[in-house]
């Protein structure tokens, strides 16, 4: 190490006095004051070296530092963006599956209304059908009178009730209303052998069914 006044600094780098001063304020050159003289502090090769090398070390420390600190960041970046991933999946099940559900509500109501349409107007839409079957059916269990029941108009309230598809229970409750309006000699209606016999070609039984 050597210490030179600032006239030796200048002439040392080949520069002015102010130049000298300008790289001490600057911190380009070291500098110590003794009994009220400033000197310039030239370092050898070996001293100056060791400063580099501990900012190097310095520098190496910290972009390691910054490696696991990325490092970290990535690994939560990934797991957030995993669940995310696996919510939105789970929000594309459950809307399928309300999909799925309402199709098969409308389905089911659609098929429930075709059975009121087709119950309804059964004996309009395919009328020949109806009363070929009833015919087949009255015919083996011989309970038509030909005297007293055209057998090409008339069918029988259980052969009816079995054509239209009717639920046990409902068929019970249908039977009820008949027979009240039989009792109540409703014209739409004929009884024979305590059996009640109808006319859907003719008459509409809407408000018993």
């Amino acid at each position: 190490m050597k210490k030179l006044t600032i006239a030796d600094a200048a002439e040392y780098f080949k520069v002015s006095k102010e130049a000298i001063h300008n790289r001490i304020r600057r911190g380009s050159l070291n500098s110590v004051v003794e009994n009220g003289v400033k000197f310039v502090i030239l370092l050898s090769e070996k001293e100056t070296s060791e400063p580099s090398n501990l900012a190097e070390n310095r520098y190496t420390q910290y972009i390691e530092q910054e490696n696991v600190r990325l490092r970290d960041k990535v690994d939560v970046l990934e797991k957030e963006t995993g669940r995310l991933r696996d919510q939105r999946e789970q929000m594309l099940i459950d809307e399928r599956s309300k999909i799925e559900q309402i199709y098969k509500e409308r389905d089911a109501q659609l098929r429930s209304v075709l059975h009121v349409v087709a119950t309804k107007f059964l004996s309009h839409v395919n009328e020949d059908a109806v009363m070929k079957e009833a015919m087949k059916e009255d015919q083996n269990e011989n309970v038509i009178n030909a005297e007293f029941i055209e057998i090409d108009e008339w069918v029988s309230l259980k052969s009816f009730l079995k054509l239209k598809r009717y639920e046990d229970k409902a068929k019970k409750k249908i039977k009820q209303r008949f027979k009240f309006a039989s009792l109540k000699k409703d014209e739409r209606l004929a009884v024979r052998d305590e059996k009640i016999y109808l006319n859907p070609s003719r008459y509409d039984y809407t408000d018993l069914l």
